[in-house]
Order: structure tokens, then C-alpha cells, then sequence
């Protein structure tokens, strides 16, 4: 997909960061954009900014309320969206959320809701959305993370998630091949959202000091580059030069991966 111009985007996490970046952005291309998310007060405010990103006045802008965790409210909303707008030319999957802590002290309540909502959100969204693209072909991105390919200390949950993502990606891009759907998984680094925010305030020190020295990127270049990873058929789109060199690593060379995490954690025990 080379042009965006009249075309329908869905985007699940929409209100906030990246997905609210890539909202933006798909409506300064031409598109028409739903955007989803858990508060609709959130929301509403949310679509003020897509909607001046506007180009042209047969653009159409909504948000709508939805908790992609719950199944019957993935069923009821999209079910009402679908009949209102159509069939999405793009789904952006952005829902998530990271709470990192040691492993003893994640209970087993937080590692169920960051799977429902992490994964099974994608799950949901897919599986309904998937017959009805079918007709027509698409796109499909799937927000996992970094830690979609590396555990990092302190994300058991989180990177049990994301590697979950990565691993549906792959799968589902090849069951969809012959549809003409393309599904591709976004893998940001840190990013400067409210969500990273969040995460500061529980991460164990151990994480902190993994963290430290990568530069945090902002939610406008992580969404440039998503938008490009599509055009360009990237199935993993890995923003920034870090980003880049950490997967080559991990894949190739997972010893100096280790070498750092470990002189990292180190470092950080003995304080």
C-alpha cells in the first residue's frame, strides 16, 4: 500500500501515543480514521487532534469506545463500526500496557490482564475484523515491542505478551498471503508516552539501568516510521538505528546481547 489517500484506518489505542500519532498522521495522508479506545472522554479529545490533520473535507473521523480485552466488546463495537464505516483498508492494533516488576511480584491477576490486553486484544480485533477484509485485501499491523524479540529483566509478562504478538504475525502472514492482506508487527524501543510513564513507576532498578543508555524516541518518529514499514511491506518495522542493530544482534549475535544485559544487571545488584 503506497497511498493512503481514501482509505479507511483502524486504530485500536488510538487516544494516546503512538496510536494517537499514527491517527494523525494517516489523516494528513488522506485517510479516514476510527480510532478506539477504553475512555471515551479520551477520545473525544483525541479526535479534535486527527480530525485538523485533516486534507480534504470527504474525510471521515470517529472515535468509539471499546475494550479490545473483552471479547463481547470487541463483538458489539466493531460489529456498529463496520456497519457505519466499512470494512478497514488498514488495522493498526496499538492497545497495550507494561507494568514491569520482579517476577515474584507479578500476581497472577496482572499477567492475566496484560495477555488480555496485550494479546488477546489482537486476537479479538483479528478474528473479527479478518473475514470481512478478506473480501477486499489490506493491511494489518501489530504493535509488539522490542521486547517482542528480547527479554529484558522485569518484563516477564509484558515480553511473554509481545513475543506472543510476534509469533501470530508471523503466522497469520502467511495464511493471509493469498487474500492480498499484508500483516506486519511494529517493534518500538522505549517511546515517550504515557504508558512509559506508567512503567517508570514500578520498574525494578535492575530494568532501569538496561534502559538507560537507549535514547527514548517520540511517538511522531515511531508512527513515520510505521507508516513507511507499510508502504515499503516490512514485515518487522523496527524504528531507529538502535533498534535496528539490537535485533541483527540478538539474531546473530546473542552473546554480546547477553553480555550487556548481564553487565548492565550487574552493575545495578551492586548498588
Amino acid at each position: 500500500m503506497k497511498d493512503f489517500k481514501n482509505k479507511l484506518v483502524y486504530i485500536t489505542g488510538g487516544s494516546s501515543g503512538i496510536g494517537l500519532a499514527t491517527a494523525k498522521l494517516m489523516a494528513a495522508e488522506g485517510a479516514s480514521v476510527v480510532i478506539f479506545g477504553r475512555r471515551q472522554q479520551l477520545l473525544d479529545e483525541a479526535i479534535k487532534q486527527v480530525q485538523i490533520c485533516g486534507v480534504y473535507s470527504g474525510q471521515k473521523f470517529a472515535g468509539r469506545s471499546m475494550d479490545v480485552s473483552k471479547r463481547d466488546s470487541v463483538e458489539t463495537v466493531l460489529s456498529s463500526v463496520l456497519a457505519e464505516f466499512g470494512v478497514p483498508d488498514v488495522l493498526v492494533n496499538c492497545a497495550g500496557r507494561a507494568y514491569p516488576r520482579y517476577f515474584e511480584n507479578i500476581n497472577y491477576q496482572q499477567f492475566d490482564d496484560t495477555m488480555k490486553t496485550n494479546f488477546y486484544g489482537i486476537w479479538n480485533t483479528c478474528s473479527i475484523l479478518v473475514p470481512y477484509m478478506k473480501t477486499k485485501g489490506g493491511t494489518i499491523v501489530n504493535v509488539a515491542s522490542m521486547a517482542g524479540f528480547l527479554g529484558v529483566f522485569g518484563y516477564c509478562d509484558y515480553a511473554a505478551s509481545k513475543f506472543a504478538v510476534v509469533g501470530f504475525s508471523e503466522t497469520l502472514k502467511s495464511e493471509l498471503k493469498k487474500y492480498n492482506i499484508s500483516v506486519q508487527v511494529l517493534c518500538p524501543p522505549d517511546t515517550d508516552t504515557q504508558g512509559f510513564a506508567a512503567e517508570n513507576v514500578t520498574k525494578p532498578m535492575e530494568t532501569r539501568v538496561i534502559s538507560a543508555s537507549a535514547k527514548l524516541m517520540s511517538s511522531d518518529r515511531v508512527a513515520q516510521e510505521l507508516v513507511s514499514g507499510i508502504r515499503k511491506n516490512t514485515f518487522m518495522i523496527i524504528p531507529g538505528f538502535e533498534g535496528k542493530i539490537t535485533y541483527f544482534l540478538k539474531r546473530y549475535m546473542p552473546f554480546v546481547i547477553d553480555m550487556f544485559m548481564n553487565a548492565a544487571i550487574n552493575k545495578a545488584q551492586k548498588k
